[in-house]
């Protein structure tokens, strides 16, 4: 399984579509009614956001609302915590409700003193919390993964080279203490075979005759 593909899995379907959406616009169904700003989504249907006039088609339907917060989108605790584990999000006090970011908010310069900061877009956090919002958690929750994946995958390319270069040792142990057939000594026989000489040479049957004219 590759990387990517394991990274998809820790997620629900929905979420990054749903962070990708721009939410606060005016409905192309019901541009006419002074209810067509959307800002619902679809948890089953992930088919973009909805104004509250389009939830009479997704009754049955999980659906939640996004909220806005210094023209950035939130969702409250109560709400996304049903269906996603947003544990090391910082959250926010905004109207009396807890809410968490959807998208990373980079700030140009740390607070003076802070210690603590989002580990993907390094926004400052108060407390122990790990990422600024619910972006910046899946873009460091998997860049980790990618990471661990690809050390894995070097230590079984090591481990291989490891083995082939053993059984390659292996072999040429094997050749150098006599395991393998060398070529056979000279017996006394083939010895003499190969150092006997010719015999004496025969002139040609006419090397001898003399012809007179």
């Amino acid at each position: 399984m590759g990387a990517e593909e394991e990274s998809n899995k820790t997620w629900p379907p929905w979420l990054k579509p749903l962070l990708r959406e721009k939410f606060f616009v005016q409905c192309k169904l019901h541009a006419d009614s002074h209810k067509s700003e959307c800002n619902m989504y679809c948890l089953d249907c992930t088919n973009g956001p909805l104004c509250s006039l389009c939830l009479t088609f997704h009754k049955e339907h999980h659906a939640i609302q996004i909220r806005r917060s210094s023209y950035h989108d939130v969702i409250r605790v109560s709400e996304i915590q049903k269906f996603l584990d947003i544990t090391g999000v910082q959250t926010y006090v905004i109207n009396s409700a807890k809410v968490v970011f959807l998208n990373e908010r980079p700030q140009p310069r740390p607070g003076k003193g802070v210690i603590n900061t989002c580990e993907v877009c390094y926004r400052s956090l108060v407390d122990s919390f790990r990422f600024c919002s619910l972006g910046c958690k899946i873009s460091g929750i998997s860049k980790k993964k990618r990471k661990e994946w690809t050390n894995n995958l070097s230590d079984s390319d090591d481990s291989y080279s490891s083995t082939s270069i053993g059984r390659l040792k292996k072999n040429d142990d094997i050749m150098n203490n006599g395991f393998m057939p060398s070529t056979p000594p000279l017996s006394a026989v083939n010895r003499r075979i190969a150092k006997r000489r010719k015999g004496i040479p025969h002139r040609a049957p006419f090397g001898g005759l003399i012809i007179e004219y």
